[in-house]
């Protein structure tokens, strides 16, 4: 068998100090230089809608920083000029020095090689894609429902979303419009200009290869170590494509190609993250966050098997509605169905479960720490905590 160049408790400190798990707790009051710092290890920073606990955003920055204005997170990622919002890693905020290394996606999505439905709106109504985009530029910002001519369509197929809604959309897939959000979460458009700072955008804009290239550094950068597999996942490039730019970045001395004891594919580890000795991390994780947000990686890195339930028959699901993964030290030693009740200022731990063969006593008592915290985040009064799960008992025990 070939040389392990790195033990999987190694691969481990590794992928989690690229993560910032090993950085220093910010000590007082959390501000924009943390949410920097988080970002810099995040690179990018994915959106989902659902909020049975909060933005599924805030998790991540608060699973490296601990509680924080959520507020003042959200005027940075949107008011700032240091961020904006791009489709890279499905929807998500990326920093504004990566607006040239999404371009190109961007044109193949102009071209019709991706979002197919998109592309064919746009292409069958391109007179009134044209008018959008000019109401777009006229007023500067605007919501899809301040659209003059919205166009309902009618019938169920569409769900309610209006030709304007899908025009709209398709103008920000590829990059003629941008978007903030509200505090509701509401997109607001604008023209692109107004959202990235003219010196970024007259950046010359890099070849696919080069652009590829960058993209797969960064998420080496991100993930620490990982296979071609994990690395294209992150920006959500094409394996295909990924594994000749790997190889490229190898030879460039930008990656170092290594193997992982237990893994089968070759791994690219970036040599700037430092290998800690030890990982002290005590966090929930979002479903979105990157340290899990590739099943297979979290599987092959962790032994942890994941999958989200959201979309799952209530009486089919395993662990729950909406499940954080728990982290302890370098290990992902469980998962909590959570729940915040907003209504009466309750965190809700509707079903806890820890993996097979950590000390449940020890991991009640850190979990009962985080739950609290996390309660303490979400402005809410109390945890309590269910009967369902084979930690449930322990954590009760512990006062919860």
């Amino acid at each position: 068998m070939p040389r392990s160049d790195l033990s999987i408790a190694a691969a481990r400190r590794l992928a989690l100090a690229a993560q910032g798990f090993a950085d220093p707790a910010p000590t007082g009051r959390v501000d924009v230089r943390h949410f920097r710092r988080a970002l810099v290890r995040l690179g990018i920073l994915q959106l989902d809608s659902v909020q049975a606990v909060c933005r599924s955003h805030f998790l991540p920055v608060y699973s490296r920083l601990g509680p924080y204005d959520r507020v003042a997170l959200d005027d940075w990622l949107w008011r700032s000029g240091e961020m904006f919002e791009a489709w890279s890693h499905e929807a998500s905020v990326v920093p504004v020095s990566m607006e040239p290394l999404l371009r190109w996606s961007r044109q193949r999505a102009a071209e019709g090689e991706t979002w197919p439905g998109l592309h064919a709106m746009a292409t069958t109504q391109a007179t009134y894609v044209e008018k959008v985009l000019e109401e777009v530029l006229r007023s500067g910002h605007l919501f899809a429902g301040e659209l003059s001519d919205p166009r309902p369509r009618q019938g169920t197929w569409w769900s309610g979303r209006s030709d304007g809604r899908r025009a709209l959309d398709w103008l920000f897939r590829i990059g003629e419009v941008g978007i903030t959000r509200t505090g509701n979460f509401e997109k607001e458009f604008h023209p692109l200009a107004n959202l990235v700072p003219e010196e970024v955008r007259r950046r010359p804009t890099p070849g696919e290869h080069e652009a590829q290239r960058d993209l797969l550094e960064r998420a080496a950068r991100s993930h620490g170590v990982g296979t071609v597999a994990d690395l294209a996942d992150y920006f959500r490039l094409r394996t295909t494509e990924a594994r000749p730019r790997l190889a490229e970045l190898v030879d460039a001395g930008r990656l170092q190609e290594v193997s992982v004891e237990g893994w089968r594919e070759p791994a690219f580890r970036h040599p700037d993250v430092v290998l800690p000795r030890k990982v002290g991390a005590r966090a929930l994780l979002s479903p979105f966050d990157p340290v899990v947000w590739f099943r297979p990686r979290a599987e092959r890195l962790f032994g942890f098997r994941y999958r989200i339930e959201i979309y799952v028959p209530a009486e089919k699901r395993e662990y729950g509605y909406y499940v954080l993964p728990f982290l302890l030290g370098d290990t992902l030693v469980g998962r909590v169905d959570v729940k915040a009740d907003r209504a009466d200022g309750r965190l809700l731990a509707r079903g806890v479960f820890a993996e097979e063969g950590v000390d449940q006593e020890g991991v009640a008592a850190e979990l009962r720490v985080e739950l609290d915290r996390l309660a303490l985040f979400l402005g809410l009064d109390e945890v309590v905590v269910g009967r369902r799960g084979n930690l449930a008992a322990a954590l009760r025990a512990t006062g919860a």
